[in-house]
Order: C-alpha cells, then sequence, then structure tokens
C-alpha cells in the first residue's frame, strides 16, 4: 500500500530495511526511507510526512512500519540510506533492498 502511494507521488527509489530482510522466518517490521527527488510531497498520505518522530505510531498502525524520507538521521548524522547499511550490532556493513515503487504490479 505504501509502495503504490509513494509511485503515485512520483518516487522512484526506496530502500527497504528491518527484520523484513534478515534470515527471522517471522519478521516483525520493516523500516523503509524514500528517495524524496521529483515526489510530490503535497500528494502524500500526510503520516507519511509529518509522523517522522519515534514511535511513529501512526505510521505503524497504518502501514505496519516504519516509513522515513532519506533524510539525515540524526543519531548517526547518516542518510537513512546508508544508516540502514550497517548492522546495529556488528557495526559492519550490511545488505538492503532498492525498489523501483513504480514497477510494483
Amino acid at each position: 500500500m505504501v509502495l503504490l502511494e509513494l509511485a503515485a507521488a512520483g518516487c522512484t527509489a526506496v530502500y527497504l530495511d528491518g527484520s523484513f530482510v534478515t534470515e527471522k522466518e517471522v519478521p516483525s517490521d520493516f523500516d523503509l526511507c524514500w528517495d524524496i527527488g521529483g515526489v510530490d510531497i503535497a500528494s502524500l498520505d500526510t503520516i507519511l510526512v509529518r509522523d517522522l518522530a519515534p514511535p511513529r505510531a501512526a505510521q505503524k498502525a497504518k502501514y505496519l512500519g516504519d516509513v522515513m524520507p532519506n533524510v539525515i538521521e540524526a543519531g548517526s548524522g547518516q542518510p537513512f540510506v546508508d544508516f540502514f547499511q550497517i548492522d546495529k550490532n556488528t557495526g559492519k556493513p550490511k545488505g538492503i533492498v532498492a525498489l523501483d515503487p513504480r514497477r510494483i504490479p
């Protein structure tokens, strides 16, 4: 659902992280950041542009995860896409999933 909303607003790239991209059999959540370039921010659900501070309860209730624009993550000082690529337990690089939401059927 959130991917369709982002695609309709002009988003061309999203990056998926969280337990959804781990070896867990039953993931508990996902974290997603989206590139802001070319996106019609005014057309997005206000939850995606106003509910950005933790715990992001409205986002989790509607989308079942955290959905952030790819801006600077406050704690690390890095863009979210870079922040997502560091394992929070080991500090080592890790993979994430890149998607073009316009290509979601």
